[in-house]
């Protein structure tokens, strides 16, 4: 059986996508570290008169991961015919002062799960002539002191989804979903105690961010970027120099950690 496979979907823009996606008759699969909310997720889709996704609880941030996912899909006789990546997380802070192991697991969720599970189920989704929907962030236009290993890795999706949708072309779709700040529990784990403000023109619903991804992906959109403004701050991410870009995202991210400019 064929299914739409969604990481990081106990809530967020994860548990959005599983909705829309289910909207659009997707038999889904959705995986995260917490079986209880999961199990929320799955309750409030089949109550919506859809069909029940199947939960996997798994953190795919831990070792063999991938395998374990691969094997419990295969024991249930389903093949991934799209694959959601969204699951990873951010923190803020000076990477001198960071703990390494958060930091490091940034990079492991964000960028080498993302490719693993890319890779595994590529050929189940080839073969369905489905697609792969990476979320990825108006971040990956452009370097973030404070946080940098977020923010870098968020330009690996974008890369690795651009040039794997030239790869692909005509076989699969490959969308790279990437909207500015969403209010969910991303901006208190990235900065306990203080979460993460932005201005209100660059906010939107996680609803809202799930639909326009999931149409772009349906359309076979190489990059979406939800929202004229996030459009407008990726446009000049990319063509303002380094020279301005750099000391106001200083500024910026000093005042996320609390300290005076």
């Amino acid at each position: 059986m064929a299914v739409t496979l969604i990481t990081g979907a106990s809530g967020g823009i994860g548990e959005a996508i599983a909705h829309v996606a289910a909207r659009t008759g997707r038999r889904l699969v959705l995986v995260a570290r917490s079986a209880d909310r999961l199990d929320a997720v799955a309750d409030a889709i089949a109550a919506e008169g859809h069909e029940r996704p199947e939960i996997i609880a798994l953190d795919l941030g831990e070792a063999g991961a991938a395998d374990r996912l691969a094997e419990a899909l295969a024991a249930r006789g389903l093949a991934v015919a799209e694959l959601v990546n969204n699951a990873g997380y951010g923190r803020v802070g000076l990477l001198a002062k960071g703990d390494r192991a958060g930091q490091l697991g940034m990079i492991d969720l964000n960028i080498r799960v993302l490719t693993e599970l890319t890779i595994r189920f590529l050929p189940e989704i080839v073969a369905a002539r489905g697609g792969v929907l990476n979320v990825g962030s108006v971040a990956s236009y452009l370097p973030g002191p404070g946080m940098a290993i977020y923010y870098a890795s968020k330009a690996y999706v974008l890369s690795f989804s651009e040039a794997l949708a030239q790869e692909l072309k005509g076989e699969a779709r490959v969308t790279a979903l990437c909207p500015g700040p969403v209010p969910t529990g991303f901006q208190e784990r990235a900065n306990p105690g203080r979460g993460l403000s932005f201005p209100f023109l660059l906010r939107m619903s996680a609803d809202r961010v799930a639909e326009e991804g999931w149409r772009g992906f349906e359309q076979g959109r190489r990059v979406v970027i939800p929202g004229f403004f996030n459009k407008l701050v990726a446009f000049f991410a990319q063509h303002s120099p380094r020279s301005l870009v750099l000391p106001l995202a200083s500024v910026v991210a000093t005042k996320r950690r609390g300290e005076a400019p």
